[in-house]
């Protein structure tokens, strides 16, 4: 349990610090917020408990793919929101758009014979 709960513990701050440097400075929040760094600790925390590179690989190259649709929320949201809606309404419908690209990306990899 309290693996469990420095795990958790660790990762939020890493949350928490991204939302204070962007009130700063709307780059550096970005910058620290672009580093794949919630899927190191989930590499490092898969590693930790099961010590299986083969699983490791595998996550890794499934983000590798899932990374391309996430695209669409970064995309959408700004247009949506420079478009005069709401903030709710268009994080809503830029999940949505997102979800949607989700699937699509599965299809054409499962269509391609790639197996995530």
């Amino acid at each position: 349990m309290l693996y469990a709960t420095i795990k958790v513990l660790l990762t939020s701050v890493l949350v928490v610090a991204v939302s204070e440097a962007a009130k700063r400075s709307a780059l550096f929040g970005a910058l620290i917020a672009s580093i794949p760094l919630t899927s190191v600790l989930a590499m490092i925390w898969l590693y930790v408990d099961t010590g299986d590179t083969e699983k490791i690989a595998r996550l890794s190259t499934g983000i590798f793919w899932l990374v391309l649709p996430s695209l669409v929320l970064f995309i959408s949201l700004p247009i949506l929101l420079r478009g005069g809606l709401d903030f709710y309404v268009s994080l809503a419908a830029s999940i949505a758009l997102t979800v949607g690209a989700y699937f699509v990306m599965l299809y054409v990899l499962g269509a391609a014979g790639i197996e995530v």
